[in-house]
């Protein structure tokens, strides 16, 4: 099941380079998980290892959040980080580049409910994060 991202995100794009998205779905475990919220760079260069919001190739009102993993003739070869959720190139091939929107520069990841101070500060410590390139994606890819 490829990752969603809410309907809010597509509402935010056409103003600034940068918007939210929140995820829904397990495809990116254990980099994004349901209900993170991610801060998406519209339009930026995309190489090999980051992580992107691209339409799907079959249902295009449908945004999804995967690692471009290579550069291929006609586009990008996308993987989930979670390789047995699925809905990522290997069910529908290569996205065009023209598909891919844009590149995730940070996640939040909400607070669910801690109680206990320990919790907390393991929460603090860990809601914000940079999403950094996997520069062995390819190389993941190529070893399959």
């Amino acid at each position: 099941m490829p990752e969603q991202l809410s309907q809010e995100t597509e509402r935010a794009r056409g103003a600034l380079p940068f918007g939210p998205a929140e995820v829904t779905g397990p495809s990116m475990v254990p980099t994004l998980h349901h209900g993170d919220v991610l801060l998406v760079h519209w339009g930026a260069r995309v190489r090999p290892g980051d992580v992107v919001v691209l339409r799907h190739p079959f249902q295009q009102d449908l945004l999804v959040v995967k690692r471009a993993a290579e550069r291929r003739r006609g586009g990008w070869w996308v993987l989930g980080d979670n390789a047995f959720a699925g809905g990522d190139s290997t069910d529908y091939g290569v996205v065009p580049e023209e598909l891919v929107l844009g590149k995730v520069r940070l996640r939040y990841r909400p607070r669910a409910g801690q109680r206990s101070p320990f919790t907390v500060v393991r929460w603090a410590l860990s809601a914000v994060r940079p999403v950094l390139a996997d520069r062995s994606a390819s190389r993941r890819f190529r070893a399959r």
